[in-house]
Order: C-alpha cells, then structure tokens, then sequence
C-alpha cells in the first residue's frame, strides 16, 4: 500500500483528491476524476492479493474484455493451458494450467482473481434463543407474519429433504442429493423451519418456502432463476479463508443487487475473530480485519456476526473493517454455533420484514430499505454507536418489523448535487431518535482501492433551531489503537449505510437530509429508516413460547429510558397473589435469570417501578408433553401420554400438507387409530390448562417397525450361557392379560416354558432348557384372547465347561461352529481315528467359527479344553 492511501482513510473529505493521486501512483484513476474512459492498469494491479508473486502455472479467474482474443492470446502465449467461460458471466473464464503474472500482462485481461476456493460451514456448536433477537415476540404480537408466500434459497451443502419440519414447502428437492452434514438442515431450520417435529423446530419465518443451492461455485447463482423461484432472501452461512479485498466475486453479488433490487444475500462473517489477515492494509493486526471471503466485501450484501446469549460479541466472531475500511459486519446476532447461525437468523428476520411490507404495500421491497430497518432497529452493544466488532448492533426483530408496520421509513432517489428533504415528527418522551440510511451502490472495479462509488450525505437538522447532526463515522487508519477509537460524528466517504442517533431529542419536527455527494453513475436511489425509542417491552416471556418448567431460563425486556429500580415478581394465572423474583432490578440491564417453578401451569410476570406496572403475556411453564406409542398393530395403533395436573382436556395434532394441525380433542390419556388414520404417520399432543394449550413434545413417526405390535423387543441377555433369560420390552401393558415364554420343539410346535403377569419390562427365563441350540419366542395374551408374538430369537445353553460342536455332519470346506462358556479361552486339537494329530486351533468363548485344515472325508475326534476345566471330546463326521 503506498503512502497517499492511508491519507485518504484519514481525511474523508479529501477521498475524491487522494484517489486521484492513488491512482497516479499505481496507474489507475477513477472514472468519475477523469470524466473519461480509465487509463491502463498495470499489471501488479491486476492480479488479487498474494498473487504478484505467482509465476507457476495454476487454476484461477480471470476478467477479460475480449473472450476470443484472449483465447487466443492464450493459445499463443500459453500453450497448453485451457480456458473455460463461466456460466452466465460472459466476461468472466477460468484459466488452468497458465502463470498469474503472464496473465496480468495479457491486454486482454482486467483482473486474475483466486478460483473457487472449498467453502466450509461457519457452525461449531447448536442452540437458539428466539428472543435474544425478538422473534418471538413477533410471532406473538403480529401472528399473521409467518413468511408465507416467500422464499428463502439456502446455498450450501443439500439438506435432509425428508425433514418433516420442511413438509410441503421445499422448492426444488433432489432425491438423489447425498447429505454431507446436517448444518444446511438446521440453517433451514433456523430461517424456515416449520416447528412440526418439535416446537424447537420452529423457525422465524415458519412458513416460508425453501430452495436449495450449491456453495460450491462461490459467484452468485443465476439471477432469473432465483427470480423464477420466488427467492427474495439468500443466506449463507460459510466462509474461505480470510480475504482482503474487492474481488470478482464481490463485484458479482454488487451487481447481482442492481439486476435484482429485491434480492437480499445475507452472509455469515466468520469464526476467525482471533485471528489476523495477511494481507492487504490490515496485514498482521490482531483480531481485525477477518472476514472469511472476498466475496463477503459485497458492499449491497447484509454480513451478520455472533454474540451470545446477552447480546456481548463473541470472541471467535469474525471482525472488520473491510479491506477499504467499510463498516463489516453491519449486524450481530446471538448465534450459539458461531455466525452460521447468526445469519441464519437474520435470513428469516429479513423474510418477516419482507412480509410485512408486501401486506401494506402489496410488492416486496428493495433489499437497501429491509437493510436500513435492520440496521436502524438494532439494539446497540459493544462500544457506544457503530464499531467493527458488532456494526451497528444486535438485531431486533421487533423492531425492524414495526419500522415498515408503522411505515417510519422512506424511499427516494438523488442525482449528483441533488438533495432531498425528509420531514418527520418526534414525538415527547423519546429516549432515542435514531435514523439510517442506505442505499445499493454499483459494483465497483475488481481490487479498486475502495469500493464506494455512489456516494450520499446524510444530516439530520432540528426544524426550530436549524442544528445540525453528522452520522456516525470510525477511524479506519490501519493500527490496533485506531481501529478501536470511539465513533464520532463526521461525513461518511466510506460507506453505503450511514446512521445518525440523538438521545433525549426535543419533540418536533426535524429534518433528513439526503444529498448526493459524488455520484459515479445516477441517479441514486435510496432507502431510510428511522424509529423512537421510547418506554417498555416484555420480549420474554411471550404467548408464543413457553417456558420449560424446572429450568433456568432467561427473562428479557427493553427498557428506552434512564436507569430504573424494579420489583420483579410472578403469578399463576387466576391467582391474586404476585411472588417475589427480585426487589430491585435495573430495568437499563434487561434481562435476568429465573429458575422456573417445577410444574405445569400458565404463569405471569411483572415488573413494577413506583409509578408503572409492566404485566407479560400469560405463557406456560411447562415439561413437553411426550407422545408415546403403546402399539402399532396392523389393525390398531395406541397413543399414550401422561396425565398433566390441572389439564382438562388433551389437544392431539396431526402433520398436515405443511404444518401440524389440530386432530382431535380427548379428556382422556389414550387415543386409539384405526389403519386408516394411523397413515397419516405422524403426531403431537399438549394439554389444555384453563383455556390455554400447553407445550408439546415431540412428533414421533406412529408406523416405525420399533414401536411394534405391543411388543418392542425381545433379545438374549447372553446368546450362550449356562441360564437362558430373555429381556422383554412391550410398549404398554393395556389390555394385557398375561405374557408367556416358548420354546420350539423338535417337531416344530412351540410349548410354554414361564408364564407371567405383564409389565413394561420383563427378564423371561427358562427354568429347564435343553442342551445346545434352541429357538425362542414371547407371546402377549390380550385380555379379548388376541396373541401377539415376537420374532425368534436363539440362544445356547451350555452347562459349566461343557462345549458344544455343530454341524454335524460338516461338509469339507465349510467352517464347523464350537460353542464353548463366555469369556473361557478354547483350545482345539483335532485327531484322525488311528490317534495321529491332524491340526490345532484357538478361540474365545461364546460362538466360533473353525476352518477346519484338510482333513478328507471321515470321522475325527476334536479333544477340547475350556480354561483351566477338564478336557472334553467330541466326535465329527466329514463328508
């Protein structure tokens, strides 16, 4: 990096001059600066970053001008080396087998880039808290905003199609895609899942449409496919290794945005946060700069990292800024796995967003505007403002959601010189007045020193006083001290986002204005988002979630205002009587743990201050209610489940084209399918507590051949051993009358050996078995007289050193089976019958197979030993 660059970081006014004088110095001027086509870019210029010094022949990307002439440039200078065009990339080939520097000096050529590198998932462990970023809050207060009529396209690895929480929604299955992991099934999951296997499997955009797509090319997928398929949202959850700069890749997904406005990719930013770049300007700082991907340096694309559970950035999380030092990422999001899951989140957040735009204004709207409600309604974390571990905050489902219902936003377009004028009204008793701007810039150059090309000027002004309010900017000068200096209020040259905060603002008017500074290409249009912040909100607990009883849980509020004392306190509904939590709690710390009560019961909270009272949803404290299958007989199928205290009634759900849906109502614990229903395959039950369901468990498939016709298995305790026991396990004793052990005789039939009263588990044994191999069975006798038996199964009974041979006769070749105690070592000795030694051979105890040598045909004597017991002697017949 030359001297001037750093120059130009440091005095944003100043960029257009300085790029100017940049591009002087590495041979390239903007086009903007010149008002003419750009001059010749040198070749070192031309090649990605840890490629100057790339002689050896290799695979990479290339952006030509003229396809034909390089090819044959190639053919020439080359010799050897292949060109392959890129799918819907016309001017974009991969080259193998030629030298990036050769290629560089190529006239032909605009830029070498790296080729597809092998992406990986950015997920290390599991775990989601839907109201660590008010989904759940959403889906209680605005229940019709499900993502319904949308698509989500998740680009990885296939995901498990067969997924029940996907059911009907899926839009281009393969069934012949091999799973590799399951991490593109839980993004799903996270995004879109439907919640049918569990309630855990719920999603934020639970009802969305889902479409899979391949990571393994890192450009971005075909536009008018993803158009086709309704896709509005991408997300994508996977990383390189870390990258500086703006590559082919980056420029693609930037001009993806202007072909598709609506189109938003969300990223995750990495697992790397400890890490540090090498390259670029922010080569070997510590912990900055690194961002898994040159394609994450797309400057219209959403990059989203990882905080925990109370919103504090996590250490791994990947941090910025950006090569030219953009605010990246711009969101966090609690992600227990790592960012993966972070920007899943985000994904499904956007879907909602989506949504509720398209129900006020009936299209969906531009991704800069769903971007600005992102960025504008996160809550702030990390050091005060923007910063570039966190970007703008944590997102805020709730808020971002409320932004477009109560339309505090706004779309316009200006020209260079132009400015438009924004009202709006704040009201009193605001905390916080926060306003953000965005907009989708063109793509830039591949490796242009900075990517902003279209840049816009955000001012907030008070109507009366005519103050004026700069947006938040950061130092980007490349050291550790620098990087980590608090957000002041300056013009932003950097970045396509720009956000200005006023706390305790004077109710009245003020103004917005946006004004385009320096503009490459026009007119520019753009999004802002502005918001109030004011008073308080329960985002846990919810109606839409209950709480697991017996468990420590997390409650969690927001609070607009000064630092308040509260007393925290909770009820069970229909009771007058409130329990103390906590005398005092900050409402500023919004949140606190609570070890919820052991029972089954709808419950609420509160928080009280001397003036105000803030009463929760009624919610459930509640253990899933699980589903068990007593028997799935051919004729019959029996649904079972506990008996909850105080349930009046029972809820039973069955899958539905795409969701659970309710069955039937029982006030009993059982519920009997007939075949017919029993097809349907798969249920969930919860209780019904005053008026209100509770949670339910698991959806189990009722036609697994585990479950089996009242009996669930029925094994050996030793397959030989001198007592023959039989474990039995049934999955309910309903209607039993009694159980019966059989063995089968030599003529076939079967005779009762034990018979006793029924119980879910059972040791069944018989009292007088017959030496050497037998067969066993156990038959459940209902109380109408119907039988119910088990599958065969072995078992060898062998007195104390005793050992058993068979087959007998044995054909030559085939292995003879020596049956001898558990765990008793065996030695063999096989003679012929004039006493000559004919071989030996060792084995454990229990079943082995022998190879006998050659022997011919005849009778042999084998002399055995079992452990330190007598020797004993079998006679063999080989035919």
């Amino acid at each position: 990096m030359s001297a001037a660059q750093p120059a130009c970081r440091l005095i944003p006014r100043l960029r257009f001059l300085c790029l100017v004088i940049y591009g002087v110095i590495i041979g390239w001027v903007p086009d903007a600066a010149l008002g003419q086509t750009s001059l010749p870019t040198p070749p070192a210029a031309r090649l990605a970053p840890g490629m100057q010094a790339a002689k050896a022949a290799q695979t990479v990307r290339v952006s030509v001008t003229d396809v034909a002439a390089f090819r044959r440039w190639l053919a020439t200078e080359q010799p050897g080396a292949t060109a392959t065009a890129e799918v819907r990339y016309p001017g974009l080939v991969r080259v193998q087998g030629a030298s990036p520097t050769a290629l560089a000096a190529c006239q032909w050529v605009q830029f070498v880039d790296k080729p597809n590198r092998k992406p990986h998932d950015e997920r290390q462990l599991s775990g989601a808290d839907f109201a660590a970023n008010k989904v759940s809050p959403v889906h209680s207060r605005y229940p019709q905003l499900t993502g319904s009529g949308l698509t989500v396209s998740v680009k990885e690895n296939p995901l498990d199609i067969l997924d029940i929480d996907f059911r009907g929604r899926l839009v281009n299955p393969d069934p012949q895609a091999v799973m590799q992991s399951s991490h593109s099934t839980i993004m799903a999951t996270l995004i879109a899942g439907g919640g049918n296997s569990s309630p855990n499997g719920k999603g934020a955009a639970w009802q969305a449409k889902i479409a899979q797509s391949d990571y393994e090319n890192l450009l971005p997928d075909d536009g008018v496919l993803l158009a086709q398929q309704g896709v509005t949202v991408q997300n994508h959850s996977y990383g390189v290794g870390i990258e500086n700069y703006y590559g082919l890749e980056a420029k693609a997904y930037d001009e993806q945005t202007q072909q598709y406005p609506t189109l938003l990719h969300v990223f995750s930013s990495g697992n790397s946060g400890n890490q540090a770049s090498t390259e670029g300007p922010y080569a070997n700082l510590p912990a900055v700069a690194n961002l898994t991907g040159q394609f994450k340096m797309a400057k219209n694309a959403l990059l989203v990292g990882a905080t925990d559970a109370l919103g504090q950035v996590a250490p791994l999380s990947s941090r910025g800024p950006a090569y030219d030092g953009r605010v990246k990422p711009e969101l966090v999001a609690y992600g227990d796995g790592g960012s993966s899951e972070s920007a899943a989140l985000v994904s499904g957040i956007s879907l909602l967003v989506q949504q509720a735009y398209r129900n006020q204004q009936g299209a969906v709207p531009p991704a800069a505007l769903v971007k600005a409600a992102l960025l504008n309604s996160a809550d702030d974390t990390g050091r005060p403002a923007v910063d570039f571990e966190a970007g703008y905050g944590q997102a805020d489902a709730l808020g971002a959601v409320q932004t477009i219902l109560e339309k505090r936003y706004a779309q316009g377009s200006v020209g260079q010189g132009q400015e438009q004028v924004i009202p709006i009204v704040v009201p009193a008793g605001t905390h916080e007045l926060k306003v953000t701007l965005v907009w989708a810039d063109p793509a830039a150059a591949a490796n242009a020193p900075q990517a902003l090309l279209n840049d816009l000027d955000l001012v907030l002004v008070s109507a009366a006083s005519k103050q004026r309010w700069l947006p938040w900017t950061l130092s980007a000068y490349p050291h550790p001290d620098s990087l980590k200096l608090p957000a002041r209020r300056h013009p932003d040259h950097l970045n396509n986002a720009e956000q200005i905060t006023l706390e305790v603002p004077e109710a009245g008017t003020y103004e917005l204005h946006v004004r385009g500074y320096q503009l490459a290409q026009g007119p520019q249009a753009f999004s802002v988002a502005y918001e109030y912040e004011q008073g308080f909100t329960w985002t846990q607990p919810t109606a839409a979630r209950n709480l697991t009883a017996g468990r420590p849980t997390v409650l969690r509020w927001q609070w607009a205002g000064a630092p308040v004392s509260a007393r925290l306190e909770y009820r069970f509904v229909g009771q007058s009587q409130w329990q103390v939590l906590s005398p005092a709690v900050n409402l500023a710390q919004h949140y606190f743990f609570w070890a919820t009560p052991d029972t089954t019961a709808p419950v609420q909270v509160r928080l009280s201050t001397s003036t105000a009272a803030y009463e929760s949803d009624k919610f459930f404290v509640a253990k899933p209610l699980e589903l068990q299958v007593g028997y799935a007989c051919p004729d019959e199928t029996l649904l079972t489940w506990t008996r909850v205290p105080g349930a009046t009634q029972y809820q039973v759900y069955t899958l539905g084209a795409t969701q659970l849906e309710p069955y039937r109502l029982v006030t009993d614990t059982v519920l009997f399918l007939t075949a017919t229903e029993a097809t349907q395959r798969y249920f969930a039950v919860a209780p019904i507590v005053q008026g209100m369901v509770g949670e339910r468990g698991s959806t189990p498939d009722v036609t697994q051949q585990t479950y089996g016709c009242y009996i669930r298995s029925f094994i050996p305790e030793q397959l030989v051993s001198d007592t023959v026991q039989f474990q039995l396990q049934l999955g309910t004793t309903y209607r039993l009358k009694a159980v019966h052990l059989e063995r089968r005789e030599p003529d076939g039939s079967f005779r009762s050996v034990q018979s006793v009263a029924p119980a879910l588990n059972l040791v069944l044994t018989d009292p007088a078995p017959v030496v050497g191999r037998s067969e066993y069975r156990a038959r459940a006798e209902a109380q109408d007289g119907r039988l119910y038996y088990s599958a065969l199964e072995e078992a060898f009974f062998v007195r104390p050193t005793d050992v058993l041979v068979y087959p007998v006769p044995v054909l030559q070749g085939e292995p003879l089976k020596v049956v001898g105690p558990e765990g008793e070592p065996l030695r063999v000795r096989i003679y012929d019958m004039l006493g000559r030694l004919r071989g030996e051979a060792s084995a454990d105890g229990a079943i082995n197979s022998l190879v006998l040598p050659p022997l011919g045909k005849g009778t042999f004597l084998l002399r055995i030993s079992a452990g330190n017991g007598p020797e004993v002697t079998r006679r063999i017949l080989v035919l």
